[in-house]
């Protein structure tokens, strides 16, 4: 299954850290991180875990659910947790996906069909495409994908930003330039014609060309 920006996010069942859960009904009327990770107890992972814990009051602030998901039983997670705690300096403070029977993990296109049906005596080189990043808006579709190889830590600040991006982005009918920052100018989508865009903004905007409109991000 291949799953794009736009693709409704699969509904599934699972046990969590914080009891079982059916996906869209946790997700209510959220935006969501959904981030995945190929084994328990493996050292990029273990910082990933911690850094989101310590974010967690900046996701929140945005209104957006962290969950996380790994290929081993829930059981496992509560184990890690300790180490994440003691490394890391902050413990998971969301729920955490198990995925012992890689049933989640194959939903979202992650390992194939042909994987097994069972996490026990696979490796973390086994489940190395489990390490995607997914952003679910409340309409439960997908807005972002972003998959890491297992030796590159991934950035968070980076997807807070793109979050603000598009937080910004569905409210307002404005696109975000490269290394848009919150408060930063924004660009006039194109398919607001310059009689609307007037009536939006009535002090103008600066055109370097007549197709890039840009103005101060909307409040």
């Amino acid at each position: 299954m291949t799953l794009t920006i736009n693709s409704t996010a699969p509904d599934f069942e699972a046990n969590t850290t914080e009891g079982r859960i059916r996906f869209h009904d946790w997700l209510g009327d959220s935006w969501a991180v959904l981030f995945s990770h190929p084994k328990d107890f493996t050292p990029v992972c273990t910082t990933e875990l911690g850094r989101m814990a310590a974010l967690k009051p900046e996701f929140d602030k945005r209104g957006v659910k962290l969950i996380g998901l790994s290929v081993d039983p829930v059981e496992n997670h509560a184990r890690w947790s300790v180490d994440i705690a003691e490394t890391q300096g902050t413990a998971p403070n969301y729920p955490m996906i198990g995925d012992s029977d890689l049933k989640v993990s194959k939903l979202y296109g992650m390992l194939p069909e042909g994987a097994g049906e069972t996490s026990e005596g696979r490796t973390p080189a086994d489940n190395a495409t489990v390490r995607t990043v997914f952003v679910i808006g409340p309409d439960k579709k997908i807005k972002l994908v972003l998959v890491y190889p297992m030796s590159t830590g991934r950035n968070f600040h980076e997807i807070l930003r793109v979050i603000d991006s598009m937080q910004l982005t569905a409210k307002h009918k404005v696109a975000t330039p490269v290394d848009w920052k919150q408060g930063e100018d924004v660009i006039i989508l194109g398919s607001v014609s310059d009689d609307d865009a007037k009536k939006q903004y009535p002090e103008g905007w600066k055109a370097p060309r007549p197709y890039i409109r840009i103005v101060p991000q909307p409040k």
